[in-house]
């Protein structure tokens, strides 16, 4: 079993199960939240879909689990068995009074990604041991040695994410402008790498122009590799990269990293515009870029609601300037000082 815990792609699965387990969770609330929360003066019933996305939240740790036991192909009781497991080490439940449980918030995503792998490497190494008493053992085994190891590390984890999260809300504070270029570049970086965006924003509390600053580097990223290889890939594929699939670049980006440069301009110059536009966002809302609207959407609802400036200052900020700078490097970069070939950009789609 050695070799099928070690083997190639391992970490591939469990970060995609982490990506796909917190996406499916967050969107829900990234794009129906603030609309509602927006109504409930007129349309009081849009509470339930405050609840019911406040509800969904919470169980990120079980679909976490689920979303990564599906990625190495688990049998029913395994992913189970995971999703319990994380679920137990996500933090977001507390002992109320009587033995009543609490449910708030997400929970620390950095742990659910630790427990779920622990979780993982149990029942691959052991797991086919158990045999006619898999059904007893498994579920026992991963529950209280995988998810007992997450709920020890999960106060420390919360104590680094924590401090990580105040070190980057301090320095977005000093150093707005500065810091709003890093994220920017930062996010349009993990877009096209296996790190989930919306994990690792959620992870560190990314909001305010911060959040917004992720969402335009993932903008940046999604805009620009499709138009600077527009002459190289079919409509379908320039559509899907547009509508919020960066991710589809990673063997591009991977194999030759300079196809980055223009995309990494493009999301410098693009974050100076969301400080000069007082952009927002939420660390729900981070991390998602265009995909949904969910970045624009949420930085008009934190504006002050859907006026025609708010309107226009996102519309300008997350697409006329990431699309406007898109096609200026992709001339600078391909043309006019070549160091990237459009045909870099060719998406090789099976």
């Amino acid at each position: 079993m050695k070799n099928k815990i070690f083997e190639k792609g391992f970490t591939m699965k469990i970060l995609n199960g982490v990506a796909i387990g917190s996406v499916v969770v967050l969107i829900p609330g990234a794009l129906l939240n603030e609309i509602f929360k927006a109504l409930l003066p007129i349309f009081p019933q849009g509470q339930f879909i405050l609840t019911a996305n406040a509800f969904a939240m919470t169980l990120m740790g079980v679909v976490v689990g689920v979303a990564v036991s599906m990625m190495f192909k688990f049998t029913p009781i395994q992913t189970a068995s995971v999703g319990m497991a994380t679920a137990l080490a996500s933090g977001a439940w507390k002992i109320g009074e009587e033995g009543s449980f609490i449910l708030k918030g997400s929970g620390d995503i950095i742990n659910m990604t630790l427990t779920a792998t622990i979780a993982v490497i149990i029942i691959l190494a052991i797991a086919h041991k158990f045999k006619a008493y898999a059904m007893l053992l498994t579920p026992t085994v991963v529950m209280i040695v995988a998810g007992g190891i997450g709920v020890l590390t999960l106060p420390y984890v919360q104590m680094i994410t924590g401090a990580v999260a105040v070190l980057i809300s301090n320095l977005l504070d000093l150093q707005p402008m500065l810091m709003s270029i890093l994220v920017s570049m930062i996010f349009a970086m993990m877009i096209v790498s296996p790190l989930s965006t919306v994990g690792i924003a959620l992870a560190v509390n990314l909001s305010g122009v911060g959040s917004a600053a992720a969402n335009v580097g993932i903008t940046a990223a999604a805009f620009g590799l499709a138009i600077t290889g527009w002459k190289a890939n079919e409509l379908g594929t320039k559509i899907a990269i547009m509508a919020g699939s960066p991710k589809m670049a990673m063997p591009n980006v991977l194999k030759n990293p300079k196809t980055m440069i223009p995309i990494l301009a493009n999301a410098a110059v693009s974050a100076i515009f969301i400080v000069l536009l007082n952009q927002q966002g939420t660390p729900m809302s981070a991390g998602f870029g265009i995909s949904g609207l969910i970045g624009p959407i949420n930085a008009i609802n934190l504006a002050g609601g859907w006026t025609l400036g708010n309107i226009a200052n996102a519309v300008i900020a997350f697409m006329v300037v990431p699309i406007g700078l898109a096609i200026v490097f992709r001339k600078v970069f391909t043309e006019m000082k070549p160091v990237v070939d459009v045909e870099d950009y060719r998406i090789q789609v099976e």
